[in-house]
């Protein structure tokens, strides 16, 4: 086995490590509006499920250096935020989102995407994608690192309201048809990963 006392780590090895071991992760394609009405695109898998009761989710939002991310600003400054799932379909766009661009630049110019009204939230959504989470902020923690300097902004957001594409939902038994999402995860460095083969493992009583 090959160990490492994590206190003598750096950021990048960390980093590395963390995203390269905890795979494959979900991946958030996030809308947000700022305080101008600019919207903003960004994907994120430091994403999970933490509550289903109330429906929590969280999404960690890496600093660059200590500025905020446009995404965690417009959070913090309207409270309100639209959560898409990514799937196969959505990737190329979604990736081409993942430019730094200027705070005034629109990101969904650059791909062939459309934006619908929500609902619970006066934050668009994206047409195309078939799983979204209408969503308001729960609780903000900033994170530290060890030298005290905020690096993440860690977002709780509670849902508010659920949309899914026909194709990918069960009316009658009301579940989630994964095959037909077609979900894409965020591996390690440019990687990426389709759903592989399911199996089903039966819990003991």
């Amino acid at each position: 086995m090959i160990a490492f006392d994590a206190a003598m780590l750096d950021a990048k090895d960390h980093y590395k490590f963390l995203s390269g071991a905890i795979i494959p992760r979900p991946i958030a394609f996030v809308m947000t509006v700022s305080e101008d009405g600019i919207l903003n695109a960004a994907p994120f898998s430091f994403f999970n499920v933490v509550s289903s009761n109330p429906p929590i989710v969280s999404l960690a939002i890496q600093r660059d250096g200590s500025v905020m991310k446009d995404t965690a600003r417009n959070v913090l400054a309207t409270g309100e935020l639209v959560i898409h799932l990514v799937d196969e379909a959505l990737t190329e766009d979604m990736n081409a989102t993942a430019a730094r661009l200027a705070p005034n630049d629109n990101e969904l110019l650059r791909t062939k995407l459309t934006t619908t009204p929500s609902v619970s939230v006066k934050t668009p959504a994206i047409q195309e994608a078939k799983i979204r989470m209408e969503a308001k902020l729960f609780q903000h923690i900033p994170i530290p690192n060890e030298a005290g300097e905020v690096v993440t902004d860690l977002i709780l957001a509670k849902i508010s309201y659920y949309v899914f594409d026909n194709t990918v939902f069960d009316e009658e038994k009301h579940y989630i048809n994964v095959a037909q999402m077609a979900p894409v995860a965020r591996l390690a460095g440019n990687d990426y990963a389709k759903l592989g083969d399911i199996f089903t493992v039966t819990r003991p009583n």
